[in-house]
């Protein structure tokens, strides 16, 4: 078996580049993916492999990158995974004994990239799944002859772990690499650092390679391979030649091969025991690497280990409290909060006015949803700024999934900390073909159970890929939940995989029996879950028929919307006051706090409900 230990203490090997770059170039892709070119083009895939092998590499990538079966599935490809990554290595391993001069050895590296797609909470592929689609890629690929795996261009070390754990079972070596963004105050901060002592103690010593590919160019790989070198010994380090760039509708990378040679020196000089190049780089800049590293002679070094019981190493930070007042008041009293509408336009002067006076009628936040039912409205934040500032009452920002992808988020969130909008509640979403445009494209990159888990990450003080962001923000984490669901034990599920994400307390729906709520919380008595009561004072018969019958998860007595029906325009509002004080009175000892939702004309009504419970 190959000892990594063995194989560079005292020699520096040189890696390959990329295979998509050249693919394209000789017409494999544009539609055709790269990885079925195994299948279809194994010439080209061979003669690539060739072209790095009598430029200098000493290190084969296979091209099987993208050849898992999640990926491959969404290119109708998935029944054809054990082939595609078999014939991959397969390929590799030829060309490597057919190019490679007498006397020299080189080693076959199995290829496995990212899923491609969020794992839970974020997304739907949870870790068992996970481990069993890279063990299954690892498998073909040790049967077609790789000498050990490449774990690469992984952004989230969470998946790189369940990556290695899965097939590190094989008792195989494995090189691991971290992708860090473009940013050289992450990098100031010793991430790279703190990553390479915690893949280290992943594995044995000679089984277990940290390293770092993609993204960046050489300058910023030489920082990110000298922070990781210092903290562990050798690495690996495949950079990109540097940033890319969109020319007459083709991405182009920089072809000056002379810096990354020079910078291939530095790498090695830093502590990087291999070294090779990534997206846009070709035989040439492989060449002209090894040319530079020819007379380079590494010091004969052990890679420093660091155990899993080392004190220094780095653990998940504990969470921040939530620094609100509002979150205090749900901590230690009985909280309010008032959801009020917005316009379709942008004058929000009446929803300041509809604060100032819930806020002297005893209401402790202000609720701004973020476009409900797809509806065009200002963006929560920006409101809920302008409310707090000019009302001077804290707003709980609702915020969807819907309409931002995973940076978008992240991105709003970061906002509302710089805003001093600190109260969150992570919603789903509505989606976009129910509402204003139903043409609009929903992201959907995320729900509300990974919302929670990006929020809960914020307060640690890093964003979603580990990237510090300074000071926790200490957001309040709220979020929903339907207590008169259809199905109840589903909902119970969600709302347990919501806590464990992160969440603080849950806004119910909209509740008009105390039956249904004491059904919910039997359910939810093994949890310590604080639940903010849903009530809505209802204003007329049409409007109850409307809820309960085209509105999801709205659930009204048939004896309250018959009651209703038979009220004047005057007295039905009235009477809706009255069943939502007195479902208050009873459910108060219940719950931790009420969350009302009155009708858009007539935010008043909310005061109405709460002065006779106070």
């Amino acid at each position: 078996m190959l000892d990594l230990r063995e194989k560079l203490d005292g020699r520096l090997l040189v890696g390959d580049g990329a295979m998509g770059t050249l693919l394209a170039a000789r017409g494999v892709g544009y539609g055709h993916p790269y990885d079925r070119a195994n299948l279809t083009h194994p010439q080209v895939v061979r003669a690539v492999h060739e072209e790095y092998v009598r430029a200098g590499a000493r290190v084969i990538e296979t091209n099987t990158f993208s050849a898992n079966a999640t990926k491959l599935a969404l290119k109708n490809l998935g029944d054809r995974t054990r082939e595609i990554n078999v014939e991959g290595a397969r390929l590799a391993r030829s060309a490597v004994e057919g190019a490679l001069p007498a006397g020299e050895d080189a080693i076959v590296l199995g290829a496995v990239g990212p899923l491609g797609r969020p794992l839970a909470p974020i997304g739907p592929i949870r870790p068992e799944e996970a481990r069993a689609v890279f063990l299954e890629q690892a498998e073909a690929l040790l049967e077609g002859g790789a000498d050990a795996i490449l774990l690469e261009t992984f952004v989230d070390l969470a998946e790189l772990k369940i990556a290695y754990d899965a097939v590190a079972s094989l008792g195989v070596p494995v090189i691991a690499h971290k992708t860090f963004v473009e940013d050289g105050e992450t990098l100031a901060e010793g991430l790279p650092g703190k990553v390479a002592r915690d893949i280290s103690s992943w594995g044995a010593e000679g089984l277990l390679l940290p390293g770092s590919n993609c993204t960046v160019g050489p300058q910023r790989m030489l920082g990110i391979a000298e922070a990781m070198a210092s903290e562990v010994g050798p690495v690996a380090a495949y950079p990109n030649p540097g940033l890319p760039q969109l020319v007459n509708g083709v991405v182009r990378y920089n072809q000056d091969v002379g810096h990354f040679a020079e910078y291939g020196l530095k790498l090695a000089q830093a502590g990087a025991r291999i070294v090779g190049g990534c997206c846009g780089t070709t035989p040439s800049h492989v060449r002209a690497l090894a040319e530079a590293l020819r007379d380079f002679e590494p010091e004969t070094r052990s890679a420093r280990r660091v155990s899993v019981s080392s004190p220094e190493l780095e653990t998940e930070r504990a969470a921040v409290e939530p620094r609100t007042g509002f979150a205090r008041k749900i901590k230690e009293g009985f909280a309010v909060a008032v959801e009020v509408d917005l316009p379709r336009g942008h004058d929000v002067s009446g929803v300041v006015e509809a604060a100032k006076a819930l806020k002297e009628r005893g209401v402790h936040a202000i609720d701004i949803s973020d476009g409900a039912r797809a509806r065009l409205r200002m963006h929560p934040v920006a409101v809920a700024r302008i409310v707090q500032e000019q009302a001077g009452i804290e707003v709980v920002a609702h915020m969807s999934c819907r309409d931002r992808n995973i940076i978008g988020l992240q991105a709003d969130l970061l906002s509302a900390a710089a805003l001093g909008v600190k109260n969150i509640l992570a919603v789903t979403g509505d989606p976009a073909q129910i509402g204003d445009y139903p043409e609009a494209t929903s992201v959907f990159d995320t729900d509300a159970v990974g919302l929670v888990h990006v929020l809960s990450k914020m307060n640690r003080g890093e964003d979603l890929a580990g990237n510090p962001i300074g000071e926790p923000p200490g957001f309040l984490i709220g979020a929903s939940f339907n207590p008169t669901a259809e199905d109840l034990d589903a909902e119970v599920d969600k709302l347990r995989r919501k806590v464990g994400a992160g969440a603080h307390a849950f806004w119910t729906q909209p509740v008009f029996e105390l039956g249904a709520l004491e059904r919910a919380l039997e359910k939810i008595q093994d949890m310590d879950v604080t639940l903010l009561l849903g009530l809505m004072p209802l204003r007329s018969g049409r409007q109850a028929e409307f809820l309960h019958h085209e509105v999801p998860g709205i659930n009204i007595p048939e004896s309250v919307r018959k009651k209703l029906a038979e009220l004047s325009a005057e007295d039905a509002p009235k009477y809706g006051v009255e069943v939502a004080q007195n479902l208050l009175a009873k459910a108060k000892p219940l719950v931790g706090g009420a969350y009302l939702m009155p009708p858009a004309s007539m935010p008043h009504l909310a005061g109405d409900v709460v002065e006779a419970v106070a």
